[in-house]
């Protein structure tokens, strides 16, 4: 994977354009990337079926609190990655993040094989799986806007994405291949694994950066620049800086509300996922299988979509249409949704919705941040991707519970939302305008 220069490696770049355009350069940290996310993924996907069952076994009618523990939880875990990653280098605190899920991991594989299964460790492994998630993934992000630039993200980024996709197909297929013969209990440690894996691909894409990759343009704006941060500096700012950063930016504070219109709409539709699910079937073991599936479904969809079309929809529609069209397809499908509320409508809608948000709106999403200084890459990046994400998924889910509560059923809430994925649609097409117009303004500076 390190050598490019090989004589191997013109057929591997031969290979590889068929499916990215990828020039020799960046082929040892496209695999790398796509390792990466691999085993980021997979990781999260080995521990998912057994979140989302503890999330019904501990009651559909408690899910908003759950969601509310795991925004309390954000809320204290962002304080502290600010403060690390402030003062130590991207090189030391990038692998510590990892290191401290990796230490959870083996304190929950402790605390399942003693025997305890008190319904508290239950509802704390759902909340610390929903926060080690979008934490590891956030993180990752954060880290290919550093090492790429517009133009790469642009031709790279569905590729690398497609790296994760198959992590996400993998984990599932690891934990119903191995669950029975292992048991559950023996998986948290091979997702530990696949996260210390995540470190050495840390270590190598660091050495490319350094050697080969050229230094990131400046914000156009110059808002949250740190001067002396660097690849081996620690960013400066405090541990709340990505706050002030967010708060004065109106490209950020846009990117909050796509993330809040984003989450507000999952979040109904897992609702309606848990309740049509559990009047579907009594059987735990039954409502795992059927999760699973949904998850083998949507990511087999993902991984087609992210190695034929993420980048040729970009480069063809713009960014713009790019964000713009999965919440106007997600508006049709909670139309279908309200209008026949089954268990069949309900899969082919969220399959569709979670293909095309990692196909699609996802890596789109994360070329919003490519053009934005290391600051706001790493610390508003993060704030926006955990508390922003939670904060919406706390606010829907109680909001959900107060629509059921004035009457509203699956139907009614269903084309409620249709409205709602219309706004979203309208607010990814301007920021999506707006990336392009910072991108070419960088372009065009001295």
């Amino acid at each position: 994977m390190d050598n490019t220069t090989a004589p191997g490696a013109s057929r591997v770049h031969r290979w590889l354009q068929r499916l990215v355009q990828v020039e020799p350069a960046e082929i040892r940290a496209l695999l790398w990337s796509f390792s990466y996310f691999f085993a980021l993924l997979c990781s999260y996907y080995i521990l998912r079926p057994m979140r989302d069952e503890m999330g019904i076994a501990g009651g559909v009618e408690h899910l908003q609190w759950l969601f509310t523990g795991t925004f309390l939880a954000m809320l204290a875990a962002v304080p502290l990655f600010g403060w690390v990653s402030s003062r130590y280098p991207r090189q030391t605190f990038l692998p510590l993040v990892y290191l401290f899920f990796i230490a959870n991991l083996l304190l929950f594989f402790a605390l399942f094989r003693s025997g305890l299964t008190h319904a508290w460790v239950a509802r704390a492994f759902f909340i610390w799986t929903s926060v080690f998630n979008l934490f590891i993934v956030s993180v990752f992000w954060s880290f290919m806007a550093d090492l790429f630039n517009n133009d790469q993200a642009k031709r790279l980024f569905g590729f690398i994405a497609a790296g994760g996709t198959a992590g996400a197909l993998a984990g599932p297929a690891l934990t119903a291949t191995l669950a029975v013969p292992l048991g559950p209990t023996n998986l948290l440690l091979i997702s530990a694994a696949c996260l210390a894996w995540a470190m050495l691909c840390i270590g190598r894409l660091g050495a490319w950066r350094e050697h080969t990759a050229p230094q990131p343009a400046p914000s156009p704006t110059g808002q949250g620049q740190a001067a002396p941060a660097g690849p081996r500096r620690g960013l400066g700012g405090g541990a709340l800086a990505g706050l002030r950063l967010v708060a004065r930016s109106p490209y950020l504070l846009g990117i909050c509300l796509l993330i809040l219109l984003y989450t507000t709409l999952s979040t109904f539709l897992y609702f309606q996922q848990a309740q049509i699910v559990r009047d579907s079937f009594s059987d735990p073991a039954q409502r795992t299988t059927v999760f699973a599936a949904m998850d083998f479904a949507a990511n087999a969809l993902t991984l087609a979509g992210q190695v034929f079309f993420t980048g040729r929809i970009v480069k063809r529609f713009g960014l713009g249409w790019a964000l713009a069209v999965i919440p106007l397809l997600l508006g049709a499908g909670f139309l279908l949704l309200g209008l026949a509320p089954l268990l069949a409508v309900l899969i082919a809608v969220q399959v569709g919705r979670r293909a095309g948000n990692y196909a699609i709106m996802k890596p789109a999403r994360e070329m919003l941040f490519v053009v934005l200084d290391r600051q706001e890459k790493y610390k508003a990046k993060n704030v926006i991707d955990t508390v922003i994400y939670r904060s919406g998924d706390v606010l829907s889910a109680w909001a959900y519970t107060g629509l059921q509560a004035l009457g509203l059923g699956l139907s009614g809430i269903a084309l409620l939302a249709v409205p709602i994925a219309g706004s979203w649609a309208w607010i990814g097409y301007r920021l999506g305008r707006m990336q392009e117009a910072r991108a070419q303004s960088q372009e065009i500076s001295p």
